[in-house]
Formats: structure tokens, C-alpha cells, sequence
């Protein structure tokens, strides 16, 4: 019989050029060991996760928690449910919050936009529970929100009790959960991320600086969120991005303030300096063809149905290897985008991906004759090979 797959190799790298495999090493030292209890370091395009320490460990987030408030806050803006000018009522339980505050004063209204930024750059309890009691009518179902929302995302080990990260038992996420969090607000809500940016926020008087000391030292840096409880240490979780390529550290428990800005600027700069996102291929691309079977056609291209990017350490763009592997007898009809085979690349014999190959166009059925001829060609092929 006819072997199910047949493989093509190839090595696609710049300009759409194939280019022979180079073999090279490419030095790489151990990443930095941060004073923290729990770190994590990952490309937010591939999601590749570059150094990670402690990053399944269950630790109280504190102010963290704000991130997935207001990614929930941003869903219902994307949804038309909530407008950004939308008054919000703040309620005696928002305003009598204690802790780090946007200072709203009960019974007035605040438009959502400035509650939204009073939660990201101010931190404000206040503003995170008022915010709250708006999208779901109370806290408390605004947290069972936020659990489905974690759980949608791939979050399996963060809990939430409530909006604001004030400390409550059981109330636990890990560095691996927030960076999957981190990742979803800066690509599900761009326009909203910009918010993250912001250096001072003043509201009813007061300006408030951001407290991720990191946006007003890296000029890269555009986010995120600090958070701080006794329990809970310094934490931070922080983006950059530099010659097109973003990364997003997350650093849990450490032991001041600055701590946590120097100890996020350590992985940053890591993972810049060592390591590169690659794009291979551009989703459409034609990456090969095969042969097609009781076909009105005899051939079919091949491509991927998303662009394609890498985290590589950097240098070693030239010894990725690609290969195509076909399967040996594709029969029609099919349609475009049906999968007809899979992608794998490799470094140093390592497989860093493998995504399906599609049809880039459909195949309609051949007549009869042309059909029984094919099947003849093919029973005799399968009877010599």
C-alpha cells in the first residue's frame, strides 16, 4: 500500500526564499534567578514561554486581580452592553473601600472611561467596585463573571473572590494564569491596552502616578499592572515591546517595590537580548502542491491558514528546517481549506510547531471516466509499491 504521508523539506526563512539548512550553535546562558517567589517570561505573539520559576504556584494576586476587571469591563465596551461614557452610580460600598483609591465620592456618577482608567492607572478599589456593581448589579456576581471569564481563558488555576485583589482566603492565580491574562488584554482589547501606558491619571483633584515604575524607566515598556498586599508581596506584571517583537514578564512576591521593577527589567532584557520572534510564513503563502486524484483538477497548492511566527534564540534563523508532510493520495471533491496535511518545523532537532496544511482552493469532483481511470493508475500503484 501507498504510505499515508509523503514529507517535503524545506527551509523558508526571508523574502519568501528557500535556503539551504546551516548548521550552527547558538549560545544561550541560564536566565536570571530573581528574588521572587514565582516569575514568568513569554513572547506575546507566539506565546512561547522563555524562563519560568515557580509559575503553577497558587499565590494571592493583590491588585493584579484589576487586570481581569477591567478586561471584563473592556468585553462589555466591545459588546456595545457599556459605553465608555456611560454614567456609573458609585454606591457606599465603592466608595467606603479602603486601600489604594481613585477617591469618587458616593452618590455621584462617573463616566466608565475614567473609572476604567482609575482601576489601571490609579489601582482604585473604589473604582474597580463601582465598575463591578455596573456590569453585574453587585460584586459578587461580577466575581462569578470573572471565574467563567479565567476559565474561558485557560486560566485553571485562579480563583477569584473578589474585584479588587483585597485579600480574602482562597482568593489565588499563579504567574502562568496572569500571563495568559496579560496576553489576552493586549490582543483582544488593543485600544484599551493603550490605557496601560498612561503615566498620571488625576481625578477630582488629585494626580496619581502609575505605579509600575517601569513605564517611566524603559521607554518600551507600556504596561501593566503592579499589585501589593503583606500577603501577597510586590508584585508585577509588565509588557514591552522593541523592534517588533513583545514580551510580557510576570514577577509574584518580591520584596519591595523596586525589587519588582528591577527584577521585571532583568527578564525583559533577557529575553530581548537572547531570543527573537521569527516569522516564516505569511497565512495564504504557497507552500508546495500535490497531486489530485478523480479531480477536475490535477494539482492543488498548499498554504496555512494563519501567518506563521517563532520565539528563536536569536542567531539561529538559519538552521530552522521545515518540512511538509502530504497526504499520499488526496481523492476529490474537496474544498478550500480543507486539511490536506501538516507543517512541522524543527531546531536542532527539536519540533518547535506543527500546524495543519490546507488546500488554498477546492477541487470539484472529475467525470466518471476520468474518475475510473484514476482509480485504475491508483490500484496498480498500490499493487507495486
Amino acid at each position: 500500500m501507498l504510505s499515508s504521508k509523503f514529507t517535503q523539506t524545506l527551509v523558508f526563512l526571508t523574502l519568501g526564499l528557500l535556503m539551504v539548512n546551516a548548521s550552527a550553535n547558538v549560545m544561550i546562558p541560564a536566565p536570571p534567578q530573581l528574588a521572587a517567589s514565582a516569575y514568568l517570561l513569554l513572547d506575546g505573539d507566539t506565546g512561547k514561554v522563555l524562563v519560568e520559576q515557580n509559575a503553577d504556584q497558587q499565590l494571592p494576586p493583590a491588585s493584579l486581580t484589576k487586570m481581569m476587571t477591567s478586561y471584563l469591563v473592556s468585553a462589555e465596551i466591545a459588546k456595545g452592553t457599556l459605553g465608555e461614557d456611560d454614567p456609573v452610580d458609585i454606591s457606599v460600598k465603592a466608595w467606603r473601600m479602603g486601600g489604594s483609591k481613585m477617591f469618587v465620592r458616593e452618590g455621584t456618577q462617573v463616566p466608565v472611561k475614567d473609572l476604567l482608567r482609575g482601576v489601571i492607572v490609579q489601582s482604585g478599589n473604589d473604582a474597580s467596585v463601582a465598575l463591578a456593581e455596573r456590569v453585574a448589579g453587585s460584586e459578587k456576581a461580577f466575581v462569578d463573571v470573572m471565574n467563567q471569564q479565567a476559565e474561558l481563558l485557560g486560566m485553571r488555576n485562579t480563583v477569584y473572590k473578589n474585584a479588587t485583589g483585597w485579600p480574602a482566603e482562597g482568593h489565588l492565580t499563579t504567574a502562568r494564569d496572569l500571563a495568559l491574562l496579560a496576553r489576552a488584554l493586549i490582543y483582544d482589547y488593543p485600544d484599551h491596552y493603550k490605557l496601560y501606558a498612561e503615566k498620571y491619571f488625576k481625578y477630582n483633584g488629585i494626580n496619581q502616578p502609575n505605579r509600575n515604575r517601569l513605564l517611566f524607566r524603559d521607554s518600551s515598556v507600556d504596561g501593566l499592572k503592579t499589585g501589593h498586599t503583606e500577603e501577597a508581596g510586590f508584585c508585577l506584571v509588565a509588557s514591552a515591546e522593541r523592534n517588533g517583537m513583545r514580551l510580557i514578564s510576570v514577577v509574584m512576591g518580591a520584596r519591595s517595590d523596586e525589587g519588582r521593577a528591577s527584577e521585571s527589567q532583568s527578564l525583559l532584557d533577557y529575553g530581548f537580548r537572547w531570543f527573537q520572534t521569527h516569522k516564516l510564513y505569511t497565512a495564504g503563502m504557497e507552500l508546495g502542491d500535490s497531486r489530485v486524484w478523480a479531480g477536475k483538477q490535477d494539482s492543488v497548492k498548499l498554504t496555512i491558514a494563519d501567518d506563521l511566527f517563532l520565539t528563536i534564540p536569536r542567531g539561529s534563523a538559519d538552521d530552522l528546517q521545515a518540512e511538509l508532510h502530504i497526504d499520499e493520495v488526496i481523492k476529490a471533491p474537496f474544498s478550500a481549506g480543507q486539511v490536506l496535511g501538516n507543517l512541522t518545523v524543527s531546531l536542532a532537532g527539536e519540533t518547535l510547531v506543527d500546524v495543519p496544511l490546507i488546500a488554498v482552493e477546492g477541487v470539484e469532483q472529475a467525470g466518471l471516466f476520468a474518475r475510473l481511470w484514476d482509480m485504475i493508475v491508483l490500484f496498480f500503484l498500490n499493487l507495486f509499491s
